[in-house]
């Protein structure tokens, strides 16, 4: 793990899940960590567990909010837009609501939070960094407003990478499959209510996904961003890095 003392980053979406997992090991790694979400109980839940963990509320999808979160942080070195959100409907019956609430949260809130990270990141440079999904790189059934979103993901911070090649910074997407976590807990009770199904094969229906059989541990996530952090990985621009077995 890199020493990552007096370094400082912000992770949208960091209440709880891979967000939350992200903040424990990037304060563990010497970073001072800013979480960033709505729900100011969950935060500050997050930021008990470690001494270097600071909560802040905003909400990615308002640009003023964006703004406000960016001034209370002060100039950081990394930005992580983890912030989503994910539902699932056959296509026909998606309404317009539903279709503008997975654009705003997963790819607009990834949008303004990368855009006003970009403008004050460091002068020696930086990492900008968006949690998107296998959904950004293949198709799921019954998400198509979530993997429209998380398309639109990776082909903004593949057209980013392009325009900041020249400077000190990076942007890249990491694309987990099915995560280990509260999310994933949601679409399988979802699948047991739409289906019948018992939690055992509403759960391998989401493993099957993956060819190694099971979900994504947050932590691997988590270690992926550090590593995308490190000088090691200086040359990694504009990539979109699957975790999933395989499965893409």
């Amino acid at each position: 793990m890199s020493d990552l003392s007096g370094k400082t980053v912000l992770i949208t979406g960091g209440g709880g899940g891979v967000g939350a997992v992200m903040a424990l090991s990037f304060a563990n790694a010497g970073a001072r960590v800013f979480v960033a979400g709505r729900s100011k109980d969950r935060l500050q839940g997050v930021a008990a567990r470690h001494d270097l963990i600071t909560s802040v509320v905003a909400d990615v999808t308002d640009e003023t909010s964006v703004a406000a979160m960016f001034t209370t942080c002060g100039p950081v070195d990394f930005v992580i837009a983890n912030a989503g959100a994910s539902e699932s409907a056959p296509f026909v019956k998606t309404d317009l609501a539903s279709w503008q609430n997975m654009l705003a949260v997963n790819l607009t809130g990834v949008f303004l939070t990368l855009r006003e990270g970009l403008r004050q990141i460091p002068d020696h440079g930086g990492r900008l960094i968006a949690v998107a999904s296998t959904a950004g790189l293949k198709g799921y059934a019954y998400v198509a407003p979530y993997a429209a979103a998380k398309h639109g993901v990776v082909g903004m911070v593949r057209s980013l990478a392009l325009e900041i090649a020249k400077t000190k910074t990076t942007v890249n997407a990491i694309c987990p499959g099915f995560l280990d976590t509260e999310m994933t807990d949601r679409s399988v009770a979802n699948i047991m209510e739409k289906t019948g199904m018992d939690e055992d094969k509403a759960r391998s229906a989401l493993t099957s996904h993956n060819p190694q059989g099971r979900l994504i541990d947050p932590g691997e996530v988590a270690q992926t961003a550090l590593w995308l952090c490190s000088d090691g990985a200086a040359s990694v621009n504009g990539q979109a890095i699957s975790l999933s077995g395989g499965e893409v």
